[in-house]
């Protein structure tokens, strides 16, 4: 893209918007379908992490923005993902005592198994690939992870069953649509996100409506 854009300005046109930031594969700027693909062609991978032997010397790359009317198109390759950030507002947090008194995280002992899963799920970078390729613009992944990486720590657990339900209800807010188990997001992740987190935030999901009745 920097090349292509190169290429116009020096020709007096107009360069194409698109967003970058890290260049590192870590914030989830660089959000394009490539060849038809998040992100493109390889795995694991984010567009900035994407290197051009990856394709035939010659072949015509197409680069398109991502598809879901919940990312609406701000310009060119740029869309507006505004409504991860209001899902995040809405239960993406742990409320900590923070009056000087606040014990050391490392003081609570955590099973290997739920830090490593905790972790996993953290490595989410919020690039909306999961919604872009899914068929019915589903951000489950996202948001499974989000609850997961919380709600396996000990500091999130208070607050768990509030949040699940919350950011769950943003989510459909926001015009997101279901998860259908295809499967397709967990292949386009760039970081390999795992859909059983999805199932983990159903039964979360389920456990906190029924409770709360």
């Amino acid at each position: 893209m920097d090349v292509l854009n190169g290429n116009l300005i020096r020709e007096g046109k107009e360069p194409f918007a698109f967003d970058h930031d890290c260049r590192e594969g870590i914030c989830g700027s660089c959000s394009m379908f490539i060849n038809g693909e998040a992100h493109g062609p390889g795995r694991n991978v984010t567009t900035c992490q994407l290197h051009m032997r990856s394709f035939k010397d010659g072949e015509t790359i197409h680069v398109e923005p991502w598809r879901s009317a919940a990312f609406p198109v701000i310009k060119d390759l740029s869309v507006d993902r505004s409504s991860f950030d209001r899902i995040i507002q809405s239960g993406g947090y742990v409320s900590v005592n923070t009056s000087g008194e606040t014990i050391d995280a490392n003081a609570i002992p955590i099973p290997k198994h739920d830090a490593d899963e905790a972790f996993d799920s953290a490595t989410c970078i919020g690039c909306g690939a999961c919604v872009a390729t899914c068929k019915n613009s589903s951000a489950m992944l996202f948001v499974a992870a989000k609850v997961s990486q919380l709600s396996l720590l000990p500091q999130g657990k208070p607050e768990s069953k509030e949040r699940v339900t919350r950011m769950v209800d943003q989510m459909d807010l926001e015009g997101f649509g279901n998860c259908t188990n295809t499967g397709a997001c967990e292949v386009e992740c760039p970081k390999g996100i795992s859909i059983t987190n999805i199932a983990r935030m159903n039964r979360a999901f389920l456990s906190s409506n029924l409770t709360s009745k």
